[in-house]
């Protein structure tokens, strides 16, 4: 069995703030991190190798320094890891990425089938939930969003089955590999590098491929290819809250100045 795991490098968002002149994020001194979704898709490529018996390859789009997240992977039990590095990718939105990552997964695929790709459920910075899909439908495979539970596979008969998390209750589905997953958070609890495991990354030679390796058209990838455009960022504003006492007396009167700002903001109606 093939996994092929989709990490991406983000910046900590705990730590980032906005210019209040520009509108723009200001990415000074900011820490960058693996997508914490995406380490949720990793380790539990990792248990399903460790389960089943799998080649887990790692894959990831972004600047060079982005190798972090990959030998991050690489050190609590991935296999393989490769880079896909090139200015001609840069500016992508989710629509430009999914192509890269869709292409690239494809080429794995001729060289070893593929039969599950693990992505986390949406990123921290962008959270459109958009790219597993959008790999799933340029592979032309099934995609199983939502997943908190892998419950079997059976490789007699090349199938999986899951539990899906929805808004009000769950759904299980068996369906045919090979398949996309976008995983939850609540999946798995990722574990800790091992020291072998931090030694093995190190050492690890990470592929990096760029366009000349895929060979896309320049038209639909990077910045020309994103038919979404950012026209600017802010922060919402707030309001500041009332503190009304509830103790004694006051409990009376602090309930109906309540209802009557909530009737005076048509929040409920009389």
């Amino acid at each position: 069995m093939h996994i092929v795991v989709c990490v991406k490098m983000v910046p900590d968002t705990t730590q980032v703030s906005i210019d209040p002149v520009t509108n723009t994020l200001i990415r000074d001194g900011v820490p960058f991190i693996t997508n914490p979704y995406d380490t949720n898709a990793v380790e539990e490529a990792i248990r399903l190798k460790d389960k089943y018996g799998a080649t887990v390859t790692a894959v990831s789009m972004g600047p060079p320094n982005a190798e972090g997240v990959l030998r991050k992977a690489v050190s609590i039990g991935a296999d393989r890891a490769i880079l896909l590095s090139d200015r001609a990718f840069g500016g992508a939105d989710t629509l430009a990425t999914s192509t890269v990552l869709g292409l690239a997964i494809k080429k794995l695929n001729d060289d070893e089938p593929v039969d599950i790709v693990l992505c986390g459920k949406q990123t921290i910075d962008g959270d459109t939930a958009q790219v597993g899909p959008g790999i799933a439908r340029r592979m032309d495979i099934t995609q199983l969003t939502l997943v908190d539970e892998v419950l079997s596979i059976s490789s007699e008969n090349k199938t999986i089955k899951v539990k899906r998390k929805l808004e009000n209750h769950h759904e299980i589905i068996e369906t045919k590999l090979p398949v996309m997953m976008t995983v939850e958070r609540e999946i798995n609890t990722p574990r800790y590098p091992t020291v072998p495991g931090r030694l093995d990354a190190d050492e690890l030679k990470v592929e990096v491929w760029t366009n000349a390796k895929l060979k896309l058209d320049t038209a639909t990838i990077g910045l020309p290819g994103s038919p979404t455009q950012v026209r600017r960022i802010f922060a919402p504003e707030r309001e500041q809250g009332e503190m009304m006492s509830g103790e004694g007396d006051d409990r009376g009167k602090a309930v109906e100045t309540c209802f009557k700002k909530l009737l005076d903001h048509d929040v409920i109606s009389a």
